[in-house]
């Protein structure tokens, strides 16, 4: 289990320290690789495209094939990737190893999740997360601090040299580390029936069909357009193009929904999708996820045009929020075991909504107090939140389903920066007067509301924390995927 543990906290502290960096490099990159801005724009967003429309299948893999098997794979091509980014001779080499980096971060992510809810039984599972989630924070914190330093002494190149050695280990580690193997038939072990049954027959259908490979196309499309629609509706003179890429997203979507109705393997499974506290917990998850960053994007923007601070100075304002949701990660698991994940999530909602709404009443004045009370409200109402709904999520959901339901959740946690971002940035040019002057624009209090949506998602969480002895709730009579499974 250590290992295990190991491999998610490193592997999940890698991919956000990854997207952290890689902001503090692009201009050095533009300058060396003497590349447009557009150019440069889509080093982020083809892996951010990339990562997003591939979760859902990635942790489809993993329950199919084995999670450490697939993190493996991930983890070893995200190092190969990094590398290669690292000797890269143009623009276009970069961002098509980009997008290999996110196919890989995909497959990664979702695994770093799915390990850990076969690794420890439901009562044991809250820690770890936190412990993983605390890693993000840190990553994610120390990634503009870092990724500075390099670009400052050895240039933009070693941004990507630093995730090579990390990933390669933990992709190693994975591969020594004993686990469940899956068999000639294709079905890992987890996900083996042990009761005989219908489920216990030979599969009807080929590996292949069991993955639901258009299905999989299809949610790939319309996450991959949704994305795409919203990271240009945050650009200037991009509504033209987010209009149609989110057109288009939508026809996606209808067309998924009625392939996953057609196929007997649907890719979402109907037993994972009829759990209220999983679509409660992956709520929860996208509308904190956008309020979060729609409300820094905003807010970084008025620390530095409106107030003139260097980009040090406006980390500072911000490091109450980067603390809090450090130290506070660990007192979430008893938290959760003392008051439930009900009323855990429902403060850390709260909390949440208070502080974007503190930042929504700054005026051009405002000083570093306000500034730093409202990150820190923010930080510890989001990192409650966040660790709570994950565990909900990864624990309530089947065994034999922990790789989607943890490739849903990072889903939620990619797409929603990217709504909140694109609805700040529409608001934002709607209110011309308002600018950047959080209380004269109408950008932070609508993330105020956002953040809200929040607390009715976390008072569907279950009331109490699942305890020594018990198991998830089981699945609805009749749905997919029905057997008794090993946990």
């Amino acid at each position: 289990m250590n290992r295990t543990l190991a491999c998610s906290v490193v592997g999940a502290a890698v991919v956000a320290l990854d997207g952290t960096v890689l902001t503090v490099a692009q201009p050095a990159l533009q300058h060396d690789l003497h590349a447009q801005v557009g150019q440069v724009q889509w080093t982020s967003t083809g892996y951010l495209v990339a990562v997003a429309s591939l979760l859902v299948l990635a942790g489809r893999l993993g329950d199919r094939y084995g999670h450490r098997r697939v993190f493996a794979v991930g983890a070893l091509g995200f190092a190969a990737a990094s590398a290669g980014i690292a000797v890269a001779p143009g623009i276009r080499t970069v961002i098509a190893l980009r997008v290999l980096q996110g196919v890989c971060g995909a497959l990664l992510q979702p695994a770093t999740l799915g390990m850990l809810r076969t690794a420890y039984p439901p009562d044991r599972l809250a820690t770890p997360i936190a412990v993983r989630t605390a890693a993000i924070g840190l990553a994610a914190t120390a990634g503009p601090l870092v990724g500075g330093a390099l670009v400052s002494s050895y240039g933009w190149r070693a941004v990507f040299l630093l995730g090579v050695p990390p990933t390669l280990a933990i992709g190693a580690l994975a591969l020594a580390s004993p686990g469940r193997t899956a068999p000639a038939d294709g079905l890992a072990a987890e996900d083996r029936p042990l009761l005989p049954g219908p489920s216990s027959s030979p599969r009807p259908a080929s590996a292949l069909a069991a993955l639901d490979p258009f299905g999989a196309l299809l949610l790939a499309l319309t996450l991959g357009l949704l994305v795409q629609g919203l990271d240009a509706a945050s650009r200037p003179g991009g509504a033209g193009g987010a209009l149609l890429a989110c057109g288009g997203a939508v026809a996606a979507g209808v067309a998924f929904a009625r392939q996953e109705r057609r196929v007997a393997h649907p890719l979402l499974p109907p037993a994972l999708l009829r759990s209220a506290p999983v679509v409660a917990g992956l709520a929860a998850l996208l509308a904190a996820s956008a309020a979060l960053s729609g409300a820094l994007f905003v807010t970084t923007y008025f620390l530095q045009d409106v107030q003139g601070l260097d980009p040090l100075g406006c980390a500072l304002r911000f490091l109450p929020l980067a603390v809090l949701m450090i130290l506070g990660a660990p007192l979430c698991p008893p938290l959760q075991r003392r008051f439930g994940p009900r009323r855990t999530a429902t403060a850390g909602a709260a909390l949440l909504t208070l502080g974007v709404l503190l930042l929504s009443r700054l005026d051009a004045t405002a000083g570093a107090v306000p500034v730093g009370a409202a990150a820190a409200l923010i930080g510890a109402g989001f990192v409650t939140l966040m660790v709570t709904a994950t565990s909900v999520v990864v624990h309530r959901a089947p065994a034999e389903h922990a790789g989607v339901a943890g490739g849903l959740q990072q889903t939620a946690m990619n797409v929603g920066p990217a709504l909140g971002v694109a609805t700040a940035t529409l608001l934002l040019a709607l209110v011309p007067d308002g600018g950047f002057v959080p209380a004269g624009g109408a950008a932070l209090p609508a993330l105020t509301l956002i953040a809200a949506l929040a607390l009715p998602a976390a008072l569907a969480l279950p009331a109490r924390a699942v305890r020594r002895g018990t198991r998830p709730e089981p699945a609805a009579p009749g749905a997919e995927g029905q057997r008794c499974v090993r946990s």
